[in-house]
């Protein structure tokens, strides 16, 4: 089971008006030549589209093809894209958010 305490935490504060605090930020490449990047930050106010203060995105992918993304984006709220389809998806807390990013990860793989 990840957990945060599996990453480095980092603060960053941007020069805009409002700042962001980057929770996450890390991308390994596999001997199998698969990618896997997160980066997670939280913000002042929540985007539009989600009910929680953060602004994540998660990628598992190979040889330029994305097999599993989870994000939010302005507007759009939260999604994942799992094996090419898109569906919405429940955000709880940004642990959860990691154990259901690996338990597809570890799905897609077994394909």
């Amino acid at each position: 089971m990840k957990s945060l305490d599996h990453y480095i935490l980092m603060v960053y504060g941007t020069t805009m008006k409002t700042k962001a605090a980057l929770v996450l930020n890390r991308k390994e490449t596999f001997s199998d030549g698969t990618i896997v990047q997160i980066v997670v930050w939280t913000l002042p106010i929540p985007l539009k589209g989600s009910l929680h203060r953060y602004k994540y995105r998660l990628y598992f992918g190979k040889d330029g093809t994305c097999l599993v993304r989870y994000d939010n984006e302005h507007g759009k709220g939260d999604h994942k894209h799992v094996a090419g389809l898109e569906e919405p998806y429940r955000f709880k807390d940004v642990n959860t958010l990691l154990d259901n990013f690996w338990e597809d990860v570890e799905r897609t793989g077994d394909d």
